[in-house]
């Protein structure tokens, strides 16, 4: 056990709350399948894309083709960033069959495909599809973390390579940055 660790539970058995409590609590935040892992198939309905109003599987049509994969809860300004640099990246590697979408989480997708349709505008997304998924969960199998506002997962050969998670805040330009990054180990352009 590492000496953070004890301390903490020394200061929890003991009732004291300090820094080292609040350190050990806000650790990475962890959602979602883990490299490795086998993403499976889910059903979302399609608010901007080729699907527009239909219940749709884009891992069904993924197949062995490099994806990735968004699941966010709320729309933000830094998820804009993110997925305006999906929506380049897609773009720009036509010939991989890179492939990507944006999964929002909500219980009331007829209220929020509006908001959604507006917010693919406002961004100028045109090469990423905007779905919502209608359980605030997020598809049981994926295991997404109730603390993470957006997850964030690559993957090739139906293998998660990379999973990026963030909490409400944490997503900034050096974190997106860090996503995009990542997309060349899907596509094997460097």
């Amino acid at each position: 056990m590492t000496k953070e660790k004890c301390i903490v539970l020394l200061s929890l058995a003991l009732g004291w709350v300090g820094p080292a409590a609040g350190s050990f609590a806000e650790g990475p935040c962890v959602s979602g399948l883990q490299p490795g892992q086998r993403p499976g198939p889910y059903a979302a309905i399609v608010s901007v894309g080729p699907n527009r109003g239909q219940l749709h599987c884009f891992i069904c049509e993924t197949a062995d083709k490099p994806a990735v994969v968004v699941f966010a809860r709320r729309m933000s300004e830094p998820l804009g960033k993110l997925v305006q640099g999906l929506d380049k990246a897609v773009l720009a590697n036509k010939e991989a069959g890179l492939r990507s979408w944006v999964t929002f989480l909500s219980e009331d997708q007829p209220a929020l495909d509006p908001q959604v349709v507006k917010w693919g505008k406002q961004h100028g997304i045109s090469n990423v599809s905007l779905a919502v998924f209608e359980d605030a969960d997020g598809p049981p199998a994926y295991k997404l973390g109730r603390d993470a506002d957006v997850t964030v997962l690559l993957f090739v050969k139906q293998k998660v390579v990379k999973n990026f998670a963030f909490r409400a805040g944490e997503l900034d330009d050096k974190k997106t940055a860090e996503v995009i990054k990542a997309l060349p180990d899907l596509t094997g352009r460097k």
